[in-house]
């Protein structure tokens, strides 16, 4: 692993209230390689405003996020994942495969 590829996950902890109406979606996401790439793309999706959880698994290609609808929405977060690699060396992608 490159020292300057290291990612430190964002420390976010939720309350039970603000999972209180709060939508789960389920992406697919391309492009991830390792932990360090799991941990881009939570920090960029825990950056967008009305996301109160996002779960990411580099190794199944997918990430679970809660937030809430009213704040951001299913393209938001698909932008947000295709931010995470906006350092010129890294590339994501995804793709909505459940919104509970």
């Amino acid at each position: 692993m490159e020292e300057n590829c290291h990612v430190e996950p964002i420390k976010k902890e939720a309350s039970a209230d603000e999972f209180e109406n709060a939508e789960t979606i389920l992406l697919a996401v391309t492009g991830m390689g390792c932990i360090n790439c799991a941990n881009r793309v939570r920090n960029s999706l825990l950056s967008v405003n009305g996301v109160v959880f996002a779960y990411v698994d580099h190794t199944a290609g997918m990430a679970q996020v809660a937030f809430h609808p009213d704040q951001a929405s299913t393209g938001d977060l698909i932008a947000a994942v295709a931010r995470a690699g906006s350092d010129g060396r890294h590339e994501y992608g995804a793709s909505l495969l459940l919104l509970r």
